[in-house]
């Protein structure tokens, strides 16, 4: 399917990933300058000499320029080295690859199980709009959006961990030592992340199919003769799609933000309560890697619904 789409164009798409992702470290970087609080002084304690502090912060190369640091950091991402964590001294890189097997099943199943239930709730809401069945989607929608992730965890472990015991409260076991009680630890933090993600995305593929609805394409199919299922399928969906891909696109970015709260909930080992310690802890290193890892991850998201973007319509191939 690929060799359809001019080299032309995801050339150019990689090219402005590219550049997307370099201006991201940049304003990670600059934001860690920011931040207040001094690595070097936290490492060697308020009571400690000058001679001291002056050596931990050599050590850690906060004596450099930040053009100078920025730089080094930069080369150093490209051989996929994001340095060394002040809080656990050791690589960030393995520190963080460490963390991705419970944030990345976390990420894809919440994104697997919105998409399942949205599609064909937004699809049947439009299609009864104004009917009770329209009230009803619309009524848990709102409910959906209005309740927050960390706050329906809460309520999963008192009702499903605590009361009913049918599933542990927190924590995770690792895939390789039972995966079984690994997919039990992700229940939870599934349901939790996935509910409000569902809502909104419920939402949002109901007004994309009613924008198509409306079209006149769609009334010239019907005055065809064609069936409802026909028109439904091969021209309302078949158009809707570029908008509930766009949709995707930035419910993936949102549930990747969306999990750091959802690990501190369940006490998942996971990526977003790697940074989060590192921000407690004044961990920089680690801070960037996490930042910067979420932001190509998201950068790549884009990528490809851009590609998907043109499978779906040649005419954006050309552009």
């Amino acid at each position: 399917m690929l060799d359809a789409i001019p080299f032309s164009f995801l050339a150019r798409r990689a090219v402005s990933a590219l550049v997307t992702l370099i201006l991201a470290t940049g304003i990670v970087f600059a934001i860690q300058l920011a931040i207040p609080g001094d690595p070097a002084r936290l490492i060697v304690g308020m009571q400690a000499d000058a001679g001291q502090y002056q050596v931990v912060r050599r050590a850690l190369g906060l004596d450099q320029p930040p053009l100078r640091r920025y730089g080094q950091w930069l080369l150093g991402l490209t051989r996929l080295n994001f340095g060394t964590s002040i809080a656990y001294a050791t690589p960030v890189g393995p520190l963080i690859a460490s963390r991705l097997p419970v944030t990345v099943p976390l990420v894809a199943a919440s994104s697997l199980l919105a998409l399942l239930i949205a599609l064909p709730l937004g699809g049947l809401a439009a299609r009864r709009r104004g009917t009770g069945v329209d009230v009803l989607v619309s009524a848990v929608s709102q409910l959906g959006l209005a309740a927050p992730s960390f706050w329906l965890g809460l309520l999963l472990i008192l009702w499903l961990a605590v009361g009913w015991r049918w599933l542990p409260s927190g924590g995770f076991t690792p895939w390789t030592d039972d995966p079984v009680a690994a997919l039990r630890s992700l229940i939870l933090p599934v349901v939790a992340l996935t509910f409000g993600q569902t809502a909104g995305l419920t939402r949002m593929v109901r007004s994309s199919v009613l924008s198509v609805v409306g079209l006149d394409f769609v009334r010239t199919a019907r005055s065809k003769g064609l069936t409802a299922r026909q028109v439904w399928n091969g021209h309302v969906l078949r158009n809707a799609w570029m908008d509930i891909v766009t949709l995707l696109g930035v419910s993936v970015g949102q549930l990747l933000g969306g999990s750091l709260i959802v690990e501190a909930v369940f006490n998942l080992p996971g990526l977003g309560r790697l940074g989060l310690q590192a921000v407690q802890s004044f961990d920089y290193p680690v801070v960037q890697g996490v930042v910067v890892v979420i932001a190509a991850a998201i950068v790549f998201i884009n990528f490809l619904t851009d590609v998907l973007y043109a499978l779906l319509d040649p005419r954006i191939r050309f552009d």
